[in-house]
């Protein structure tokens, strides 16, 4: 049954696609396109016989004007703009005997997608109307279009899982100093006032200790600064080596880091500070022991969560303390 109604005028595509005839003139057979695999090919043959079989010159775009249409590569090969989520977006490469257009003729909406001819491609142009009833009268077609929209629903969950999981390690690298690999103040920024509203909650207490590095400047200027660098992942390491798992180490700025001490009593956060300062005396920078200065040392401030205070006044009254410390003599813990 040839359908006169769904025939297109030639002159109604624009540049570059150019009518190059009709699928029943041309040699093309229905068993090798997807949509169809499993029908009736002498009824459907006759059903797409009028359709129109459009080139696209390799390079070009696809425009026809913004309508619905299904096309199927006959010949050559479709760049289609992929699905972009976070900022991304690829190019689906669509083959002979595949299609592209399913969703618009089926949402009734204008294919947005950006299609472009990767190389001299001949396609099979099939309007919405027709393609509406060849699903009403072949089970099969209506078969193979779920399957193959199923097919591209899984695909693109797939992509959007993988991308999900590459933001959240993107995510997790921005919360991370790169040079430390300790957590970082937009860490801090955005973990504290969740820690100190969860002391509240559980009526437990919370303990900061600020941390400076002794001179830090006085020694980048005596062995450089990529022997400084080696100081300051000297003194993560230590500082990351004393704590429990449940404690968070921190660069809070330059030679100044941190260490977050849930559910520790003041009294207890003065041992866990101390027991650091000791171990940042032990850290070596310098294998060659020669060299002067070997070592480093650190200033310790001790604070803990009082009542009525919040994130800021806790890092405040723990600055406080840090510059007691460095005022008594540095090497020591203030409180």
């Amino acid at each position: 049954m040839r359908n006169s109604q769904y025939i297109v005028d030639p002159e109604s595509y624009q540049l570059p696609m150019q009518a190059r005839g009709t699928f029943g003139a041309s040699p093309y057979a229905i068993g090798d396109l997807q949509l169809f695999h499993g029908v009736d090919a002498g009824d459907v043959a006759a059903e797409l016989a009028a359709c129109a079989v459009v080139r696209v010159a390799a390079g070009t775009a696809v425009e026809d004007g913004l309508r619905a249409r299904l096309y199927i590569v006959l010949s050559g090969a479709l760049g289609v703009e992929a699905p972009s989520t976070m900022g991304e977006g690829g190019i689906e490469r669509v083959l002979p005997g595949e299609s592209v257009g399913e969703q618009s003729v089926l949402d009734d909406a204008a294919n947005l997608a950006s299609m472009v001819a990767l190389e001299d491609s001949e396609l099979l142009v099939i309007e919405p109307g027709l393609v509406w009833q060849l699903i009403e009268r072949h089970h099969g077609v209506a078969r193979n279009m779920l399957r193959l929209l199923s097919f591209r629903i899984r695909t693109v969950n797939a992509q959007l899982r993988r991308r999900q999981k590459l933001g959240e390690f993107y995510r997790q690298l921005s919360l991370n100093d790169a040079l430390t690999g300790l957590y970082n103040r937009a860490w801090l920024n955005d973990m504290l006032p969740r820690l100190v509203t969860r002391s509240r909650q559980d009526d437990a207490p919370l303990s900061l200790v600020m941390i400076d590095l002794d001179h830090f400047k006085r020694f980048n200027d005596a062995h450089g600064h990529i022997a400084g660098d080696g100081a300051l992942v000297a003194a993560a390491g230590a500082i990351r080596a004393a704590l429990r798992p449940t404690d968070f180490a921190v660069r809070y700025g330059g030679e100044e880091l941190a260490a977050i001490l849930p559910d520790t009593s003041r009294a207890l956060a003065i041992m866990v500070a101390e027991r650091l300062c000791a171990r940042m005396r032990d850290a070596v920078v310098f294998e060659d022991m020669r060299l002067p200065l070997p070592h480093i040392t650190g200033s310790f401030g001790v604070a803990t969560l009082a009542p009525g205070q919040d994130e800021r006044s806790l890092v405040e009254a723990a600055d406080a303390a840090l510059y007691r410390a460095k005022q008594a003599g540095r090497d020591r813990i203030g409180t």
